[in-house]
């Protein structure tokens, strides 16, 4: 019964913290009355390239569909980028430093949820919607 007990308050650690915007906690100031059809993407780029562009290449579906959305050159350290809502998105950024190539990859489902009680007044939420491409390492 302990395992049990210890095996079910993992699950529910893990799936509180595992993901930055997951639609559990609402931030009333980012609500909306009307229901979105387009969100922006938020891409998160490594601060130390600013300056330097960036590739960011968008695919709907997963990377290996090679179904672009986008490509754009970008030097800064975020951007956004308009998308529909309830469609997976992957996305590439390609850096050159120190003359070689990385290249970052992540995806997101931008979602929107209804929410009635949690704010002042009901409104729609949207979650899922924040790319983290910045590097980790590089040697």
């Amino acid at each position: 019964m302990r395992k049990l007990a210890k095996l079910l308050l993992s699950i529910i650690i893990i799936f509180f913290f595992s993901c930055e915007d997951q639609g559990l906690i609402v931030k009333c100031p980012d609500c909306r009355t009307d229901e979105p059809k387009q969100t922006d993407l938020e891409i998160k780029l490594d601060s130390e390239t600013f300056g330097t562009p960036v590739l960011i290449k968008v695919y709907e579906g997963n990377l290996e569909d090679s179904v672009l959305y986008s490509s754009i050159n970008v030097s800064a350290s975020s951007t956004t980028i308009s998308v529909t809502m309830n469609k997976k998105y992957t996305v590439t950024a390609t850096y050159h430093l120190n003359d070689n190539y990385y290249t970052a990859v992540d995806s997101a489902t931008p979602r929107v949820r209804f929410e009635k009680d949690l704010c002042d007044n009901p409104c729609y939420f949207v979650y899922d919607r924040t790319i983290d491409l910045r590097l980790k390492y590089t040697k």
